[in-house]
Order: structure tokens, then sequence, then C-alpha cells
């Protein structure tokens, strides 16, 4: 059995847009979860994978300890951490989610 670490780097690198949050795309089971799906689909994502960090404990906490980011949802493009929904709110806000999710969605095409 692999350990979290493993795990999560697994999910982490082979998806381009990663949601950690409570819930799923189509049914956030809170308020900030819903923010950041909200966010992504504003800037035109559609291959978002998402896990559900309700779902399993270990990847509850361990995406915490990964990251150092004590808090859910957590962003993760091009196997980069972006940060939470405050940080995303921001990038939104001034336009950069959207060139960093453009250059996601080009990678893809190419």
């Amino acid at each position: 059995m692999k350990n979290i670490k493993e795990v999560l780097d697994e999910i982490i690198t082979h998806n381009s847009v990663v949601l950690f949050m409570k819930g799923s795309i189509n049914f956030p089971l809170c308020g900030f979860s819903g923010k950041a799906v909200k966010l992504l689909r504003n800037c035109g994502v559609s291959n978002i994978y998402c896990v559900n960090v309700l779902e399993d404990d270990r990847i509850r906490q361990g995406i915490k300890d990964y990251s150092n980011w004590p808090t859910i949802p957590q962003l993760y493009i091009n196997s980069e951490f972006i940060g939470g929904v405050d940080i995303m709110s921001e990038l939104y806000d001034n336009g950069e989610l959207k060139n960093i999710l453009n250059s996601v969605k080009n990678e893809n095409q190419e």
C-alpha cells in the first residue's frame, strides 16, 4: 500500500488542474469549495480533477501536511501549489488565474 505522500504525488503530477475540496465539483459541501469551483469555471476550466477530502481522512490531513497549508480547498496547477480560495480570489481579481489556466489549456492542445 502506498503512503499518503505517494498517493498525493501521483494525483498532483498526473492531472493538470487538481482541486482538493469538500464535496464535488457539482455539489460543493462548503462555501469556500463552492467559491473555488466558481472561480475555476469563470476562467473556462472544464478539466478539473476534484478530490473530495471528506471521503478519506488520510487525504484530508495529508494534503495539509503535503502543502504546509492549513485549509481546504487547495488548488494545484501543473503540479504547482497555487493556494487556497483566498489566493485564488486574488489571482482571479487581477487576471492572473485565467492566464495560468490558459497556459494549461494551450499545453493540453499541443
